[in-house]
């Protein structure tokens, strides 16, 4: 598995949902994932820490550099928005681990908010950085995702 993902429908108009990625100071009040952001600013170019929490409890701190800022915007009918950043770890300037992680709405007229997210990894090393356990946390911060939208 080089690609984790997960994906959820959430119940609330996509630019609701897209203000609450945006809101990186509030993750700790609802993100089991990703606990906390350091970010100054949601812009390209920018460098945003993660600090996650894995599922049995372990913690990490992730440097990041976001890479797409595109908000929502009509796309032929569906109002869509992308979020990317890109990862910055040793693992990642040693060439060993690269990863992109993508985080994408898209809403028809009427209808709910698809969320869909992936990490795009490369490198020898992709195993060692546990491909699993990051699908885990992609689906449980898509849940509760849904659930601060939804809430």
């Amino acid at each position: 598995m080089a690609h984790p993902a997960a994906s959820v429908t959430i119940d609330a108009p996509l630019d609701e949902v897209w203000a609450v990625m945006l809101d990186t100071a509030s993750y700790g009040d609802w993100n089991p994932f990703v606990e906390k952001v350091e970010c100054a600013a949601a812009a390209v170019g920018e460098p945003i820490v993660l600090h996650v929490r894995w599922a049995n409890g372990g913690t990490t701190t992730s440097p990041e550099r976001i890479s797409v800022v595109d908000p929502p915007h009509d796309d032929y009918g569906v109002r869509r928005a992308t979020l990317a950043y890109v990862y910055e770890g040793l693992p990642a300037k040693l060439g060993l681990v690269k990863g992109t992680r993508y985080q994408r709405l898209a809403q028809e007229p009427g209808g709910p908010t698809r969320y869909d997210t992936v990490e795009e990894f490369s490198g020898p090393l992709v195993r060692l950085a546990g491909p699993q356990r990051v699908e885990d946390g992609f689906r449980r911060h898509a849940e509760a995702l849904r659930g601060r939208c939804e809430g």
